[in-house]
C-alpha cells in the first residue's frame, strides 16, 4: 500500500463482528444498530454518522475500537435499515436526539463516548446539552457549532436529488462526480467500498440511494426542530474532553472556525487528516490512531 493509499481498507462485508438491533421509537419508527460487544469496564461509543449517511461509514474503527470498548453503532431514522419517516419534518436534530436517548435507555447504556461525523458531530453537542453528565467525551469529526455556508450550499443542492442508476459501475460513476472533491486520493477499491455504504440495490437490480431523499428535502427548507444557540452548546463542552478531526481540504469547517472554536475551549484536540474535504471516513490511519489515543485518555 502506497503512502496516497494509507486507508484500513475494509470491505464491509469482512465486519462480522456486531449484533444486530432494532429499536421501535417513541412514535413507530423502527430503528436499527449495529452492536460491537465488549465487557470492558468503560463507558461504550456511540457512533453517529453525517446527514445521508450510515452505521457502515464505521466498520474499520468499529472493529479497531472495538478491541478496549462497547461500539454501538446506529442508522438515523430515514437511513440504512431504519425505517423511513412517513413525515418527512420529524428529519431534524431534536427528533434524532429523542430517537438517540431510547436507544441508549433500551441498550443500558448511561454514559457514553459519541464520536460524529458531520451532523453526528452537531448531535454529540446536543446530547451533551440536554443531559449533562451523560456524554463521558465527544469526538467531532469535521464539524464545528457554525459551517461555511458554501459547503453548506454544495451539500444540500444535491442530498436526495441523485438520480436512480441502473448498474454499480454507473453508481461508482456518480458518487464520484459528487464527492471526488473530499477524497481526491482513492484507488478503485476504496470507491467500491463507498458506493456500497452509499446505495442500496432494488429489487429490480437498479441502485437507488440507502436513504430516504425526503432527508435532503428537510434540510433544504432548513427544518431543526431547535431553538438552541450552536455556540452556547459548544460551550457546554466545558469540561468534556473533546477531540476534532479536521479534513484539511474541507469546505465546511474552515480554519477561522477552527481558531473560533479553539480559542472558546482552549483544551479542544485537533487532528488534521490531509487529502480529505467533508468529511474524513475515520478510516484513514492518522484518524483512527488519533481516536484511539484519545480514547484511551478518558
Amino acid at each position: 500500500m502506497t503512502d496516497r493509499d494509507r486507508n484500513l481498507v475494509l470491505t464491509d462485508a469482512a465486519d462480522k463482528t456486531y449484533e444486530e438491533h432494532y429499536v421501535v421509537a417513541a412514535d413507530g419508527v423502527r430503528l436499527y444498530c449495529r452492536d460491537y460487544p465488549n465487557p470492558a469496564a468503560r463507558p461504550p461509543v456511540l457512533c453517529l454518522p453525517g446527514l445521508t449517511r450510515n452505521c457502515r461509514d464505521f466498520s474499520s474503527l468499529a472493529m479497531r475500537i472495538g478491541e478496549t470498548r462497547r461500539v454501538i453503532c446506529p442508522d438515523l431514522r430515514g437511513r440504512g435499515k431504519s425505517q423511513h419517516d412517513p413525515e418527512w419534518r420529524n428529519y431534524h436534530p431534536r427528533q434524532y436526539a429523542e430517537d438517540l436517548w431510547q436507544l441508549l435507555d433500551t441498550l443500558g447504556v448511561e454514559e457514553t463516548v459519541v464520536i460524529g461525523t458531520s451532523l453526528g458531530g452537531w448531535m454529540a453537542m446536543l446530547l451533551n446539552h440536554q443531559s449533562p453528565g451523560r456524554i463521558a467525551a465527544a469526538v467531532m469529526n469535521d464539524i464545528g457549532p457554525e459551517a461555511d455556508p458554501r459547503g453548506i450550499a454544495r451539500i444540500t443542492a444535491t442530498a436526495g436529488r441523485l438520480e436512480v442508476v441502473g448498474t454499480l459501475a454507473e453508481a461508482i460513476e456518480q458518487a464520484k462526480s459528487v464527492y471526488s472533491i473530499a477524497y481526491p486520493d482513492w484507488n478503485d477499491q476504496q470507491w467500491q467500498f463507498y458506493t456500497e455504504t452509499t446505495y442500496r440495490q432494488l429489487d429490480d437490480g437498479r441502485f437507488d440511494l440507502n436513504f430516504d431523499r425526503n432527508v435532503g428535502h428537510a434540510a433544504r427548507e432548513g427544518v431543526s426542530g431547535l431553538d438552541i444557540d450552536p455556540w452556547a452548546m459548544f460551550d457546554d463542552l466545558a469540561g468534556v474532553p473533546t477531540l476534532l478531526i479536521h479534513g484539511v481540504l474541507s469546505d465546511l469547517l474552515t480554519e477561522p472556525i477552527i481558531a473560533r472554536m479553539r480559542e472558546r475551549k482552549p483544551d479542544l484536540k485537533i487532528v488534521p487528516v490531509s487529502d480529505r474535504g467533508h468529511a474524513p471516513l475515520l478510516d484513514e490511519q492518522e484518524a483512527v490512531d488519533a481516536i484511539a489515543t484519545f480514547l484511551e485518555s478518558v
